[in-house]
């Protein structure tokens, strides 16, 4: 007659706890040394190796206490974080925690006792839980990081510059949607605001085209500088775009438009009391209403 052997769950992750704790040294190891390999090349294998040592160490401690699996998570979620930063996949990411069924395994073989072998199965359970874990902390904290690199891309395509006591200037490259009127706006009220000016001159030299959304943003701009007690002149106003302005049909009201910078900066410039004098072929000078 053949032998049954009826085995507990809880005896197997009894086993796989003492495996886990017994074994730390070449299971860790071993652990190491195939996440090292899977990501041969890649910068920072030392401070992966660190932060691999504290989630076992913090796994470990959940199976010893009370279950509690906040600080493992914590853990994952930092390494899901530092490897979004540096550029591994989120499918790498999470292989590294997997690696961990890999390692214990040879040393639930080499125990052989059935015992392991059904605690095994809970452990690698458990394992996949945290890499699941992983991916998807991973994938969150990826989406922030190309938000904040919108954000910060976006802010510094889009500098204000003082261009005369009382005028400032916003150079505009590229295209103009709604995310970034509203940084035109915060940056221009605010350059308003902190500089006292009254002029200030919106340049689409850069934009490639215009259409009525465009238009409208910015028109836009040019009411909340209004707000503000500031005139706004529109320049950079080339051929082409004036054609499609006409043929689109868009009215830009009252507000001034010119076609160059210079231009631009010239009006703002008479408009502030600052008498122009000269001409193309001497250098010009500037005269206030003082002089």
């Amino acid at each position: 007659m053949g032998v049954t052997l009826i085995v507990r769950p809880d005896a197997g992750r009894r086993r796989i706890e003492e495996l886990v704790r017994q074994h730390e040294d070449r299971v860790l190891k071993r652990w190491l040394e195939i996440t090292a390999a899977a990501s041969a090349g890649r910068p920072d294998q030392g401070d992966t190796a660190a932060r691999l040592t504290e989630i076992y160490q913090a796994l470990r401690q959940s199976f010893a206490g009370d279950g509690d699996t906040s600080d493992l998570h914590g853990l994952l979620a930092e390494l899901s974080r530092s490897r979004a930063r540096q550029g591994f996949s989120p499918s790498e990411t999470a292989s590294a925690v997997f690696a961990l069924k890999e390692a214990l395994y040879e040393v639930v073989e080499d125990d052989g006792t059935p015992e392991a072998l059904r605690g095994f199965v809970w452990f690698s359970k458990t394992v996949d839980d945290l890499g699941l874990f992983t991916f998807e902390t991973y994938v969150t904290a990826r989406e922030r990081i190309i938000i904040d690199q919108a954000e910060q891309l976006l802010e510094l395509s889009t500098p204000v510059v003082k261009l005369w006591e009382g005028i400032v200037a916003v150079p505009l490259i590229g295209t103009l949607d709604s995310a970034r009127t509203q940084v035109v706006m915060e940056k221009l009220l605010q350059a308003l605001v902190d500089t006292g000016s009254e002029h200030a001159v919106i340049d689409i030299t850069g934009v490639p085209s215009v259409d009525t959304q465009v238009a409208q943003h910015l028109l836009k701009t040019v009411m909340a500088a209004r707000l503000m007690g500031a005139e706004c002149v529109i320049s950079g106003i080339r051929p082409q775009i004036a054609h499609t302005i006409v043929t689109l049909g868009i009215e830009f009201g009252d507000i001034v438009t010119k076609a160059s910078l210079s231009d631009a900066l010239a009006h703002a410039l008479r408009r502030s009391g600052v008498e122009l004098a000269g001409n193309r072929r001497t250098r010009v000078t500037v005269r206030t209403e003082e002089e």
